[in-house]
């Protein structure tokens, strides 16, 4: 991808951070701690305080846990990235779940892009051999039209 098309696109962009507690749960099963998602932002680096597992990503449809280690930070690409990368980077659908003994406490900052630019595959990434395969949209029209849905 083109270097100026990615200061372009996340030049003034947003930041956010979420703390999640999750506590013990006797009856993990009846319960979830954050229902499945893909993020909607560009990338999330996410903190795993103890090395409670709770984080699970879908794989050819199968609920695959990650083993937190000391001291490691998860990458994970959101949505935007997805489209920015026409497709090539690919937004993965996660989930946490409660565990009945131990409270599990996670960082998560969320990265994204300028709410004033407009989002679509990078046209650095695209031509004759590779068309776009997600419209350009503002990226203020994307984040409404994410979270109302």
């Amino acid at each position: 991808m083109d270097e100026m098309e990615m200061r372009e696109l996340f030049s003034d962009g947003v930041q956010s951070m979420r703390m999640n507690y999750y506590p013990p749960c006797p009856e993990p099963h009846k319960t979830i701690g954050f229902s499945p998602h893909s993020d909607a932002d560009a990338l999330t680096i996410l903190f795993q305080l103890n090395e409670t597992e709770g984080l699970q990503f879908r794989k050819d449809g199968i609920w695959v846990p990650i083993k937190p280690l000391p001291n490691a930070l998860i990458v994970n690409i959101g949505d935007i990235m997805e489209i920015v990368s026409n497709d090539v980077y690919k937004s993965i659908e996660h989930r946490a779940i409660v565990n009945s003994n131990e409270e599990r406490l996670s960082v998560a900052t969320f990265y994204s892009s300028n709410l004033d630019s407009e989002l679509g595959p990078a046209h650095s990434l695209t031509g004759p051999n590779n068309p776009p395969i997600f419209r350009r949209v503002p990226v203020d029209k994307y984040f409404k039209d994410f979270f109302c849905t």
